[in-house]
């Protein structure tokens, strides 16, 4: 019965080590340098955040990056109530915003632009229209322009889709193209520029809008501003600033954030990191 007794002993005691060090290794993971990176915001940052991530972590074994959508707008929400610790943009970050991240998070905001865009109005492949002013993609987008031929296209009636108002694309579009004038009742909203591409690339008489790196099976228009010719979007023109509706697309960030998001930051700005956002069908800051 000792015997027996000493065994059960041992036995248990084996079990107690083994849960004490299966507790630890637990510990460990959950406060150690593996804690993922994460980033959310802008539909029209998806698949760039995505490469930057996955090329990331090729050369750091051991880093996490999570890359989420959901709109430029949502992912600066949840970096000021500091559900992220990255917030990608297609906007700039109004100073209230900066404001109230800062307020929440202990420091000032960084902003870090990592990529340039234009931001293309797109066609369907068969549209015999080459170019639109921005007046002209103002009245059409605020429902004074109805049918094609009323800008010299084909009689049919025009058949708009843009964004959600969470985007930082739809804000942009908005304050720029708009001059913060509201949209027609008539757009159709859809979620993301891969779904707007979609649509008007199956739809004859449609027009959207998004970023340049989603055009595919779509015709981007050439842009003219004041009277100017009109000009169409690409790298030159979208470094040089010739192309009416180029713009940043941004990173931002506490000051106060630890090394995985700096150390990230920093990276996306170097040539390999820069070349990779040209792959994707953005344009390097290394242009300007």
């Amino acid at each position: 019965m000792k015997l027996v007794a000493r065994i059960v002993s041992t036995f248990i005691l084996s079990l107690a080590v083994i849960a004490c060090g299966g507790r630890e290794q637990t510990s460990r993971s959950n406060t150690g340098s593996n804690k993922p990176l994460t980033i959310k915001g802008s539909d029209t940052m998806v698949i760039l955040g995505q490469r930057l991530a996955e090329e990331y972590m090729k050369k750091n074994p051991g880093a996490v990056v999570q890359v989420n959508g959901g709109g430029s707008g949502t992912g600066i929400a949840a970096l000021i109530n500091g559900t992220v610790d990255l917030a990608q943009s297609s906007r700039a970050m109004k100073d209230d915003e900066k404001q109230k991240a800062a307020k929440a998070r202990g420091s000032e905001i960084v902003e870090q632009a990592v990529a340039l865009d234009g931001l293309a109005v797109f066609v369907h492949n068969t549209n015999p229209l080459q170019s639109l002013s921005i007046a002209q993609v103002r009245d059409i987008f605020q429902g004074k322009v109805k049918n094609w031929n009323q800008i010299g296209g084909p009689d049919a009636p025009v058949v708009l889709y843009g964004r959600e108002s969470s985007s930082g694309t739809y804000d942009y579009f908005r304050e720029h193209v708009l001059a913060k004038g509201d949209f027609a009742p008539a757009v159709q909203t859809l979620q993301g520029t891969a779904a707007i591409i979609n649509a008007v690339g199956r739809d004859k008489n449609g027009i959207g809008y998004g970023g340049i790196a989603y055009a595919k099976d779509v015709r981007p228009l050439g842009i003219s501003d004041e009277g100017k010719a009109a000009v169409a979007p690409s790298e030159a023109t979208v470094a040089d600033g010739t192309y009416p509706l180029s713009r940043k697309l941004f990173f931002y960030h506490s000051q106060n954030a630890p090394e995985r998001v700096t150390k990230f930051v920093q990276w996306t700005l170097t040539p390999e990191a820069q070349a990779l956002v040209t792959r994707v069908g953005y344009f390097p800051l290394n242009q300007q």
